[in-house]
């Protein structure tokens, strides 16, 4: 019998695409039918409403609400330089592959920095820009980003995606197509037809099975042990207490607090925060079951928080901010109750964001996160070949040597 055939095309917002189809693909149904594709691609995990727990593999940001919530609060759109370029896959009509997928005209919100890239290549008279990315905007976390319904085989519409991304590429005049924070097994497939590989680090924290946050404290060195329970005590001095919001107990109230925070921080670091105030309104409205708001209230007003997604197996930390600032506060909000609220749901991993070694000593080790480049002029594509290799090389060697110096007990330390 002879094969469907596969047809792509570009949609220029997430809200051109029916939920359930977009949502099919990025969190689909297990299929026990398809077990022998699963070490091809990533396989994401199960649909429905928005309770994590009972989705394997759930990642709140490839859905469709989060997408949405992104265009739609006029976060990532053209006009911030965010144009949606959403590549399709569909075999009979049906929607079966989606690549989240922006036309960008700068490199700002994405975490893999490529500016030395883009300013060699236009100091030897090229065009870096537009450019094409293919993630979730502004927020570096590993997820999938060839987003497959299930039911399908996965490596011809994997293939079919990939090629796809570079004919998309020469349709948009774009240097380069850039897929970040994939899944290992996303970024090696990529780079079996023609993308190169690129490694970074962030740091993780992994859940052994603890019952408590002591049985946690257990497991370090007795020098972190006791700086993180002096921490702990020191961030709750002035007279302040945490609270932990989901779901309905996050109010426009606690919206508009944390969007305060977030733009005062966000103001001294970026210069431009990148989500506006209706963006928060949008994920309370549709998906404020897959978040975690921990605050932090003195005299009666909220001072501090931070917002956390929350996935079937990973808590993910994203934004921080605050209006005082007390010592150590920071850790309490960021990584400390991430670390409790992950060992209370029995969540496997807290991903703490991008970068920060701070991270190491309250117990996050280095991860390896990966992406895949598609690189049009040859010239260039060699060029950041060779840097790409001496990068994998030293980002492996600084991942073994800060993870030998995290604060976990050898075996001659004491008990």
């Amino acid at each position: 019998m002879a094969s469907s055939e596969i047809t792509l095309e570009a949609v220029p917002a997430a809200s051109n695409i029916k939920a359930e189809e977009w949502d099919a693909c990025a969190n689909p149904r297990p299929d026990p039918n398809a077990i022998e594709n699963l070490d091809t691609l990533a396989s994401p995990g199960a649909p429905g409403c928005s309770t994590a727990g009972s989705r394997s593999g759930y990642n709140p940001f490839v859905s469709h609400a989060f997408f949405a919530a992104t265009e739609a609060s006029g976060s990532a759109c053209a006009r911030t330089g965010w144009g949606p370029r959403h590549l399709l896959a569909r075999l009979d009509g049906a929607i079966v592959g989606v690549v989240p997928c922006y036309l960008k005209s700068h490199s700002q919100g994405e975490y893999v920095f490529d500016r030395g890239w883009a300013d060699a290549y236009e100091r030897a008279g090229g065009r870096y820009y537009p450019k094409l990315q293919a993630s979730v905007p502004f927020t570096p976390a590993t997820g999938p980003r060839l987003l497959i319904r299930s039911g399908v085989d996965r490596e011809q519409i994997g293939s079919a995606l990939a090629s796809g991304l570079m004919a998309l590429c020469n349709a948009t005049n774009a240097s380069s197509v850039h897929v970040t924070f994939a899944p290992e097994t996303e970024a090696k497939f990529l780079g079996e037809h023609g993308f190169l590989q690129r490694n970074d680090q962030q740091f993780h924290w992994h859940n052994e099975g603890y019952k408590t946050f002591d049985d946690f404290l257990a497991t370090l060195n007795s020098r972190h042990r006791k700086a993180i329970k002096r921490e702990r005590r020191e961030a709750l001095a002035s007279d302040i207490t945490i609270h932990r919001l989901t779901g309905a107990d996050i109010t426009e109230d606690a919206w508009d607090a944390f969007f305060a925070f977030y733009m005062e921080t966000g103001s001294r670091k970026w210069g431009r925060p990148y989500l506006t105030r209706s963006f928060f309104s949008l994920i309370g409205e549709s998906m404020s079951r897959d978040v975690l708001l921990v605050m932090a209230k003195r005299n009666g007003r909220w001072i501090a928080g931070a917002i956390n997604f929350i996935g079937s197996d990973t808590l993910f930390g994203r934004n921080w901010g605050a209006v005082e600032h007390h010592p150590f506060l920071h850790f309490e909000v960021c990584y400390y109750q991430a670390i409790e609220f992950a060992i209370e749901r029995g969540l496997k991993t807290v991903e703490a964001g991008a970068q920060g070694e701070h991270k190491l000593a309250r117990g996050y080790l280095p991860q390896t996160t990966y992406s895949a480049h598609y690189i049009a002029d040859p010239d260039l594509r060699r060029a950041i070949a060779d840097y790409l290799k001496r990068e994998r090389a030293y980002v492996a060697e600084v991942g073994r040597e800060l993870t030998e110096a995290g604060p976990f007990r050898k075996a001659v330390d004491e008990a």
